[in-house]
């Protein structure tokens, strides 16, 4: 049967987009994350009870009233497509109400994101002070380098950066968590994204060979405007797609060079938005994971006739079938019949021998 995927309305489950955050027992922990981008928050208690206060400092709310947060089985807490105006404190207590973990979070705007690629000479955002009643540090606090989204074959590897500020002598925090209630706009406040080339060997011993989507793909008229998403992929997760066997880059998108995709940058490219067909595949952490096959009309058109054509196959080799064992049985009846009647001849001809003898004997007395 055809399996196929309307493009316009294609929306894959955001199941294990997530990724983990975790703080130890009866433990604050402060981190600054990107909107728009699914996390779970862990928290190891069945019974569970989750609270939310925001940074506007109003009263606690049971987190079972916010639409987009669903508490897990196991206790822990997923937000899905997280926005800035849900920054704050997310508490975390058991059914005695005892605190089993806080977190305090930053969703910071990632429709602000600055994207720079090393290997095209473009910098990250430089450190600067501002005025806020008195002098403070604005800067990028980094992450770690992510693992380089291919092997064997040139990729990209990048790292996720998040607006810091410090007061000396306090520790830096993240800017919305420090500003709190006070309103300030300011351009350098805002998230970073930085790539660069690398390449590294496969490792054979880490491939698991996991089985990967398929999908095939109706192409309505012309290709505008359609995106395709890849399943388990996330921006804190190293990412590539393929057209055609091709590698679809950071650096031949922010060049200029690739204009034929796009790669959506608000989720570290795991939508991305096509204009021609191809054979489009997706990697997350250098393993395959979904692989988009196009379908023109013709193409549509030949699979749902082989498909017809199976299913009348089908049909034929089931009626012959029948027909096949209603002739069995004719055989069977005609050899049956065939037999009686020999049966039948035999008797006669037993039968008149018989009565002669019969006959015979009562002569001769």
């Amino acid at each position: 049967m055809l399996a196929t995927l309307l493009l316009l309305s294609l929306s894959l489950p955001t199941l294990w987009t997530q990724i983990l955050i975790s703080c130890a027992y009866k433990s604050l922990c402060q981190q600054a994350l990107l909107s728009g981008n699914d996390v779970v928050l862990q928290c190891d208690h069945p019974k569970a009870l989750w609270y939310y206060s925001s940074i506007l400092e109003e009263e606690p709310l049971l987190v079972s009233s916010m639409p987009n947060i669903k508490k897990l089985p196991g206790g822990s807490l997923q937000l899905t497509n997280p926005q800035p105006s849900q920054t704050g404190l997310y508490h975390c207590q058991d059914n005695d109400s005892a605190l089993v973990v806080d977190y305090e979070l930053d969703f910071q705007d990632v429709t602000t994101l600055h994207i720079t690629h090393k290997d095209l000479g473009q910098k990250p955002l430089q450190n600067e002070t501002l005025k806020l009643g008195t002098s403070v540090l604005i800067f990028t606090q980094w992450e770690p380098w992510q693992d380089c989204n291919h092997c064997g074959k040139p990729g990209e590897r990048k790292r996720l950066g998040y607006c810091y500020i410090e007061e000396p002598p306090e520790k830096p925090m993240p800017c919305w968590l420090y500003l709190r209630v006070e309103k300030v706009q300011y351009s350098r406040m805002r998230p970073e994204m930085q790539v660069e080339a690398c390449l590294v060997p496969c490792d054979h011993l880490k491939e698991i060979n996991q089985p990967y989507f398929i999908f095939d793909i109706y192409q309505l008229g012309k290709l505008t405007n359609i995106w395709l998403t890849c399943p388990l992929a996330s921006i804190y997760r190293p990412t590539i797609w393929e057209a055609n066997n091709t590698p679809l880059t950071w650096q031949g998108q922010l060049s200029g060079q690739d204009v034929s995709t796009i790669l959506d940058p608000a989720n570290g490219g795991r939508r991305l938005q096509v204009f021609q067909p191809a054979i489009y595949k997706c990697f997350v952490h250098q393993e395959l994971v979904a692989r988009f096959n196009p379908m023109t009309k013709l193409d549509i058109l030949e699979s749902l006739r082989r498909d017809e054509d199976g299913q009348q196959q089908e049909t034929g080799e089931a009626q012959k079938g029948k027909a096949n064992s209603v002739l069995k049985g004719l055989k069977l009846m005609l050899l049956v019949g065939t037999i009686l009647g020999l049966l039948g001849m035999l008797l006669k001809l037993f039968r008149p021998s018989q009565s002669k003898r019969s006959k015979h004997v009562l002569l001769v007395k």
